[in-house]
């Protein structure tokens, strides 16, 4: 709106000496900052130290502008071109309180006081029928003004970090806003009313002292992000379950006991709910979340969690740290979704420590080959079949096609069938599982698998040799040859330049493979119960990623104090040799402070 045309209507009070008295300009805001603000309609008076207001800008669209009183059509000053102010940013300075003369800038669209010492809004706050925006957070204000819900057209409302002890009662004819943020507060509960602003998107009531929600709350249809973090809730009303467009629920840091019942939260991608007391999880609860890839259960009082878990088709993120699990279920295993898995301070007994040190592909490789397939006759087929089955052929694609894995283990087989290997070539199979059978020589075939191939398991067979093909497998990654005959490896495995983890336990080693010098990308060894007798250090010094030693049970007499300058290991696992220095209490002791002995012991 033009000044001209804002002249036909309201005029603000008569000044009879305006245009002939200087203007003030009013503390820290110069002549030149109005006269661009009518220009721009906007006026940023931010971090400069006021105390209040200066009165010539709540009058900035009622007083004569200074380049008004030379009046002159031919110079760039076009006055009567000027705008109203629309946008007032006075954040980050020492305000008390707000002039009810604010009511003079009825175009205000954005108002930003945020971060300063306001103890109230006036009253005349709700005649700013323009305003779509009004941040007041981090204040001091203990309430909020009935007027305030009278701002019809307001979209963005953030009071956050205040203390405010009560919401009005009237927030239903708020009818447009669609962010609301009152954290940080001390508000015990929430109006009825809150069900009614039905186009809220997003609402934060974060570390407030919420003991309990208005069923309401279930009325809000259009919300998308919830957080209730922080609060006194024991328990969520079962409305929250009728929010079919909400996409992130935050309840972490609260009282609940039970898991929520989401039954219509279909769009539900992330579900932030530790630090509770949440003690089960129930099959119906999670097959309800389908779409999930977030869910975060960290310090809870959980003891297990269901096999229905796999309904989570889209999981990529699973935080169960600090509850009391003693066992994960095995087909977690089959989620190839899963990024990521936490289970830090867990009681686990079913899995090792050492498998949930490697990380989640790991974890999650280890699980699936503990899903042992079905016996025959546990389940009685619905019709005989017409032919007796062929070894190998009951594989299963769509398991195989969905995970890119093979487990072919404990199958008590003496070669690899060779569907196995046609279907692991045709769908580019990263991960084979062979364990558990009775090999005496290497499967020559598997390098049909060389281009994708690169978790490779062949513990517990009785391989006495491994043959020169596997250096043919040069994508390898992760190597598993535990629990064979071997002595030896062969020359052929320095072709496998990205091989980050091998495993040689329990086989008949007398000294650490040299041709595993070689690998720079080598980072964890497990060279546990063997006949190794000597630490190479120089080899290990070549070995700049190696991370995790174990060499535990073995015949070493002597360990080197140089062995100290393997600073990037972060596991090394000594005892059970011959050796009697270090003594068991300085084995006992973190990695760090076992290297750090041996280095204090090399001669100078």
């Amino acid at each position: 709106m033009s000044r001209l045309a804002r002249g036909r209507g309201r005029r603000g009070k008569f000044n009879p000496r305006a245009g002939f008295e200087p203007e003030p300009a009013g503390p820290n805001v110069s002549g030149a900052l109005l006269k661009q603000a009518r220009k721009s309609g906007q006026l940023n008076l931010s971090n400069r130290g006021l105390e209040k207001v200066p009165d010539t800008v709540w009058r900035i669209n009622l007083d004569v502008p200074e380049e008004a009183k030379n009046v002159t059509f031919d110079g760039e000053d076009r006055w009567w071109e000027q705008v109203d102010l629309t946008k007032l940013i006075l954040a980050s300075n020492k305000l008390s309180e707000l002039s009810p003369d604010l009511n003079q800038l009825p175009a205000l669209v954005v108002l930003d006081v945020h971060d300063n010492d306001l103890t109230s809004l006036p009253k005349e706050i709700g005649d700013l029928q323009h305003l779509q925006k009004l941040n007041a957070s981090h204040n001091k204000l203990q309430s909020l003004p009935s007027e305030l819900c009278h701002l019809n057209n307001l979209l963005y409302l953030h009071v956050d970090y205040n203390k405010l002890g009560e919401l009005p009662n009237d927030l239903s004819t708020l009818a447009h806003i669609e962010d609301l943020d009152v954290s940080h507060n001390e508000l015990p509960t929430l109006p009825p009313s809150i069900g009614y602003v039905s186009r809220l998107t997003k609402f934060n009531a974060s570390n407030n002292q919420l003991a309990n929600l208005p069923p309401e709350i279930g009325d809000l249809h259009n919300i998308r992000v919830l957080d209730l973090s922080n609060n006194q809730l024991e328990h969520l009303p079962s409305d929250v379950g009728r929010l079919g467009k909400l996409e992130q629920l935050y309840i972490k840091y609260n009282k609940l006991r039970e898991f929520p019942n989401l039954k219509q939260c279909e769009q539900l991608k992330e579900l932030h709910a530790g630090f509770n007391l949440i003690t089960s999880l129930s099959a119906d609860h999670l097959k309800l979340l389908p779409g999930l890839v977030l869910l975060d259960l960290r310090d809870n009082k959980l003891t297990s969690i269901p096999e229905e878990i796999t309904h989570m088709q889209h999981l990529q993120r699973l935080e169960l740290s600090n509850n009391d699990l003693s066992s994960l279920p095995f087909s977690l295993g089959l989620m190839s979704s899963l990024k990521s898995v936490n289970l830090d301070g867990n009681p686990l007994r079913t899995i090792r420590r050492d498998v949930i040190q490697r990380g989640t592909s790991e974890l999650l490789k280890y699980l699936r080959t503990r899903i042992e397939e079905p016996k025959s006759g546990d389940v009685a087929p619905l019709t005989p079949d017409p032919e007796p089955a062929v070894p190998g052929s009951t594989i299963d694609t769509f398991t195989v096609h969905k995970t890119k894995s093979i487990n072919y283990s404990n199958k008590n087989a003496s070669s690899v069938p060779d569907d196995i290997l046609e279907t692991g070539r045709d769908m580019f199979v990263s991960d084979l599982n062979l364990s558990k059978n009775v090999l005496t020589t290497f499967p020559a075939g598997l390098v049909q698998l060389a281009a994708t191939l690169t978790d490779l398991n062949l513990s517990f067979n009785k391989l006495a040799v491994l043959g020169a093909e596997i250096g043919q497998l040069s994508r390898l990654t992760t190597l598993d040859l535990r629990n064979n005959q071997l002595t030896a490896l062969p020359t052929e495995v320095g072709n496998l330049q990205h091989l980050r983890e091998v495993a040689l336990s329990c086989n008949r080693f007398q000294q650490f493979p040299p041709v595993l010098y070689s690998l720079l990308k080598l980072e964890n060894v497990f060279a546990n119960d063997n006949h190794i007798a000597a630490i190479d250090v120089d080899g290990l010094l070549k070995l700049p990623q190696i991370a995790t030693l174990d060499l535990q049970n073995n015949d070493i007499m002597q360990v080197p104090p140089q062995l100290g300058n393997v600073t990037s290991l972060r596991s090394l696992q000594l005892g059970g040799n011959p050796f009697r220095v270090p003594r068991p209490a300085i084995l006992a002791k973190s990695t760090a402070d076992l290297l750090e002995y041996l280095r204090g012991r090399i001669p100078t």
